[in-house]
């Protein structure tokens, strides 16, 4: 059976943050993810978890200044400090919080930045994380995010250049959502077909819109029936933008969850 993870920065968003564990477990869930905790103390988030009955399956590692548009650090030269600074930061919330995955984002291309530079960074900070991370049981993964539609100059924009990346950095996995894959190179099934003990974390939004899977192009009974069958034993995070309301948009989950 598939395990699908509540994405706090987009479900239930009808609420206050600390309101959404308990409407994430209302309606089934019993992993949730989000962008970002360290707006709010780990030991506020872990008692809403325990609470609950939710297990913390994914966040990010501190990503600069989210609100001046800022969209990762791990691909910018001459921010390594605080790229570590933020690994420290999130390994902290991960030990409290019992989560097993973190995601680096890369960051915006600079104006002017090499692509060597930039690679190398990234690999470099990679390979930092990882030893920070894996003697916890702590997994790093790494996310491909469009940069046609929603976030434009994104530097790890492909999921093949992710796989490139990750094979010479020699740790970590990917973070697939297959959203962003759709928009910059499709062929979903193949590339699951193919990488799938590459890939550490899956989310989950139709295109086009970023909404409910069954609104857009993408064949997510599909999928999901071709991911039962590979043998995926992963979370699917449910990134999405919900059309109309969360509990509204949640028809497609009890079949999903049949499969």
């Amino acid at each position: 059976m598939l395990k699908f993870a509540a994405n706090l920065s987009f479900l239930f968003a009808e609420h206050p943050f600390l309101d959404r564990f308990a409407r994430a477990a209302a309606a089934g869930f019993r992993g949730v993810e989000y962008m970002f905790p360290y707006a709010h103390a780990k030991e506020e988030i872990a008692e809403r978890l325990q609470a609950h009955g939710l297990e913390q399956v994914l966040f990010n590692l501190p990503a600069g200044d989210w609100e001046g548009g800022e969209r990762g650090l791990g691909c910018l030269p001459g921010r390594e400090a605080e790229f570590r600074q933020g690994v420290e930061l999130a390994l902290e919330y991960a030990l409290t919080l019992g989560c097993r995955r973190l995601n680096c984002l890369a960051g915006l291309t600079p104006a002017g930045a090499a692509e060597a530079e930039l690679r190398a960074t990234f690999v470099a900070n990679l390979r930092w994380a990882h030893a920070k991370l894996a003697p916890h049981g702590i997994e790093l993964l790494a996310e491909p995010i469009n940069s046609r539609v929603d976030m434009p100059g994104f530097w790890l924009d492909r999921p093949a250049k992710g796989l490139e990346v990750l094979a010479e950095a020699g740790v970590g996995r990917l973070q697939y959502d297959l959203y962003h894959a759709q928009i910059m190179e499709g062929d979903l099934t193949r590339f699951l077909e193919r990488h799938l003990a590459a890939i550490g974390h899956l989310q989950i939004a139709d295109n086009p819109g970023r909404h409910e899977p069954g609104s857009g192009e993408i064949h997510y009974p599909y999928l999901f029936r071709r991911l039962a069958e590979l043998g995926y034993d992963g979370w699917i995070g449910c990134e999405y933008k919900p059309a109309a309301g969360t509990e509204a948009g949640l028809g497609w989950l009890a079949a999903a969850r049949e499969i």
